[in-house]
């Protein structure tokens, strides 16, 4: 049996609490929301599970209602580049979903994760008939263009400090991601697997970026205090004490 096929299996309908954490629900008029909360599920996702696979043909529109994805890519070569990370409140995949083509990427649980799923139909008819929605998806479009170009960027950079940085100011997108807020729930191993770095050298940079007074690490994650400084900052790396 498929992992798509065992999440597909899990599929439930969302309680209200988790419905708090769907963006796009407060844009919808009246009979736009009750059409789409009747077909709105959700799944349970398991690490390692796949959400998407490269390849195969969309039936949903995805959300990050609670826990952590990751978006990437395989070339021919092997070599896998990560497009993006998806905290709670990410949607993801309207570019696909518009136009109905198979994925291109994949998308993968971190750890244990709540998924949304919108069927493609309704994606298809709220876009028809709801113009809050239109703008919703044409905001999601735009800022993941320029994601995706980031990533490519911080794929480039040999500073590990900076690609650390890079990828945490992605994480933060408020407009990708509302559902983050000022504190990103993360492990050390989960941004290490985002960013392609060893667990101790995405150690070492976040004490480089907490000196720095950039971040700050918390119990159970990372609390940003300058976004722009993630974004845009030079950092240098701590001086090692040798004998």
């Amino acid at each position: 049996m498929s992992q798509e096929l065992s999440l597909h299996q899990r599929r439930r309908k969302p309680r209200g609490d988790e419905l708090e954490g769907v963006p796009w629900l407060s844009v919808l008029l009246p009979l736009e929301r009750e059409n789409a909360l009747r077909v709105l599920v959700v799944g349970d996702a398991e690490p390692g599970d796949y959400v998407c696979r490269m390849g195969r043909a969309p039936t949903y529109w995805f959300g990050v209602v609670d826990g952590l994805l990751k978006m990437n890519t395989d070339s021919a070569d092997g070599v896998s580049l990560t497009l993006a990370g998806l905290p709670p409140g990410g949607w993801f995949g309207e570019g696909t979903a518009v136009k109905r083509e198979p994925y291109r990427y994949n998308v993968q649980a971190i750890r244990r994760s709540v998924v949304g799923g919108l069927p493609i139909d309704m994606f298809h008819w709220l876009l028809d008939h709801s113009i809050g929605f239109n703008r919703f998806v044409m905001n999601q479009l735009n800022e993941r263009l320029g994601q995706f170009i980031a990533a490519r960027e911080i794929d480039r950079l040999n500073n590990p400090d900076q690609r650390v940085a890079r990828s945490l100011a992605a994480l933060f997108n408020p407009l990708l991601y509302p559902g983050v807020g000022e504190v990103l729930r993360i492990t050390q191993q989960e941004l290490a697997n985002l960013v392609g770095l060893s667990r101790q050298r995405v150690n070492e940079a976040l004490a480089v970026l907490q000196r720095e007074r950039v971040i700050q690490v918390e119990y159970g994650g990372l609390r940003v205090l300058d976004l722009e400084a993630l974004r845009h900052g030079v950092f240098a790396p701590a001086r090692r004490v040798t004998a």
